[in-house]
């Protein structure tokens, strides 16, 4: 069964005009990516005008037809990219704006003199070109970096623009070779291949957009949020992973405990005593060191666990965090509320998550009920004391 070109037409359109309702309705799902969302829908929006003018070419002026649909065509590819662009909060106005200013002053010096050759050929350039563009912001896009449906959006705007280029430089010769008839062919090609285009391409990036949130609200379920470090959740999944990967490597865990926090609520309020927490956390992530995986167990528990590092190293770190925190809290400029910490280290040469926590926490109270204010390692009671 043959397909001739204007059901073709009317099946891209019909298409085009389902994928932008989808765009339109998503909006209201992902508020963070409304304007994307909306820029993408326009650009189909400019399709589906290019479609019904080329459908009607036929009413005016050849090549005013023919530049008219190829202008709103590579509209539509632009925003396309401008969508893309806008996952890193970037745009590309001005220069879409150029390069369209730019093709019709082509049309109306060249395209004039060369309508059927710019339509069939020249005319696939800069819509190549525009999608090979996405295909590169998709590929160096931060945001997009690591979501599972990255190679998938930046393989369709790369089949896309491979599509075009072949239209351009590929097309010409096989007319040469087996006469006009192949125009048809082509342009049926580039029929088909545009309706897989207008289904394919919103959807992936529908799909960047709700896993980029999925994995947003997977960092907020590990994520404190008074003092943006990582909760006790995250702790035991990423802490696990870290003491697997360092096979055999040193390993250090430091137990912190905000000393006299209840008083401190008591006396001057829980709006500051928040600002403790906080402060502590500003502290302890500037000492723990770029690798530290520093969480906030609960209350004004913490934790933090220190690849690559042994016992010695780890006890410098955990004396400087608690000597910077108690200086931070005592300054007039700061909460001006006195505040110190007391911790505990656990070292061991193998074990788990759990039994090294556990082992901190034994060393934590043993250095509550020295006096507070210091650091105490596990392990036996004259290993600790010299530390």
């Amino acid at each position: 069964m043959q397909i001739d070109l204007q059901t073709l037409w009317y099946l891209t359109i019909g298409t085009l005009l389902v994928s932008t309702s989808l765009l339109l309705w998503e909006r209201q799902a992902h508020p963070a990516r409304a304007r994307g969302l909306a820029v993408l829908a326009a650009g189909l929006v400019a399709f589906v005008l290019g479609c019904v003018v080329a459908m009607n070419r036929g009413r005016v002026p050849v090549a005013l037809g023919m530049a008219a649909t190829n202008l709103l065509m590579v509209s539509g590819y632009l925003l396309v990219l401008n969508a893309a662009a806008s996952l890193d909060g970037r745009r590309h106005l001005r220069a879409s704006l150029a390069a369209l200013a730019g093709l019709a002053v082509l049309w109306a010096l060249a395209g004039t003199q060369f309508p059927t050759a710019f339509w069939n050929h020249v005319s696939a350039l800069p819509i190549a070109l525009a999608c090979g563009l996405t295909a590169w912001i998709l590929l160096r896009s931060r945001t997009a970096r690591g979501l599972r449906s990255r190679p998938v959006a930046v393989a369709i705007s790369s089949v896309h623009a491979g599509f075009y280029l072949g239209r351009a430089f590929v097309a010409p010769v096989l007319v040469q070779w087996y006469g006009p008839d192949m125009l048809v062919v082509v342009a049926k090609a580039t029929m088909v291949e545009a309706v897989l285009y207008s289904v394919a391409m919103p959807m992936s990036f529908l799909a960047l957009v709700r896993e980029e949130e999925k994995q947003h609200l997977l960092r907020l379920s590990h994520t404190d949020q008074l003092t943006g470090l990582a909760n006790r959740h995250a702790f035991f999944e990423q802490g696990g992973r870290i003491l697997r990967e360092q096979q055999g490597r040193p390993v250090a865990l430091l137990a912190f405990d905000l000393d006299h926090f209840k008083a401190i609520n008591d006396r001057y309020g829980h709006p500051a005593g928040d600002a403790i927490l906080r402060l502590f956390a500003e502290t302890a992530r500037a000492g723990a060191g770029p690798d530290a995986l520093l969480v906030r167990l609960g209350g004004e528990e913490f934790a933090a666990l220190l690849p690559d590092c042994d016992r010695l190293q780890a006890l410098s770190r955990g004396a400087t965090i608690a000597s910077r925190f108690a200086a931070a809290a005592a300054r007039a400029e700061g909460p001006g509320i006195p505040a110190t910490v007391s911790i505990g280290l656990a070292a061991p040469d193998h074990g788990d998550l759990t039994t090294m926590l556990a082992s901190a926490d034994a060393a934590l109270y043993r250095a509550k009920g020295l006096g507070r204010n210091r650091i105490e390692a596990a392990g036996p009671p004259t290993l600790s004391a010299a530390a």
